[in-house]
């Protein structure tokens, strides 16, 4: 059986983004809160978001409060934050392993699937 990790980096100051608040919703016949955990000083998880017991073929969404995060830092940003809640909806298969990251900044986010 697989696992699914992820972790936050800001790309504005090149650096892990630590206490940001992620949820993982399993979606299926109605949204369904699977977890709900904070990034630590190293911008990752301290457990895997889906483990081998929980993993389980189908679709998934990641939310990650970054307008919480960009308040915190010490950097003048416009107010309302362009970006707020980033949401990344994926598929994935019980059997596989995924690593989800998410690069941000202020303006802008990227992801991908990685190992």
């Amino acid at each position: 059986m697989g696992r699914l990790t992820t972790h936050v980096l800001d790309t504005m100051r090149g650096k892990p983004a630590d206490r940001v608040a992620i949820r993982l919703f399993r979606l299926a016949k109605r949204r369904e809160l699977v977890s709900s955990v904070t990034t630590n000083l190293d911008g990752r998880t301290e457990t895997a978001l889906l483990d081998e017991v929980s993993m389980s073929t189908g679709t998934f969404e990641l939310e990650f409060d970054i307008a919480d995060y960009f308040a915190r830092q010490e950097v003048e940003l416009a107010e309302p934050a362009f970006l707020d809640t980033v949401v990344i909806r994926f598929s994935l298969r019980a059997d596989e392993n995924y690593h989800v990251p998410l690069l941000v900044s202020p303006w802008a986010y990227s992801t991908y699937r990685g190992s």
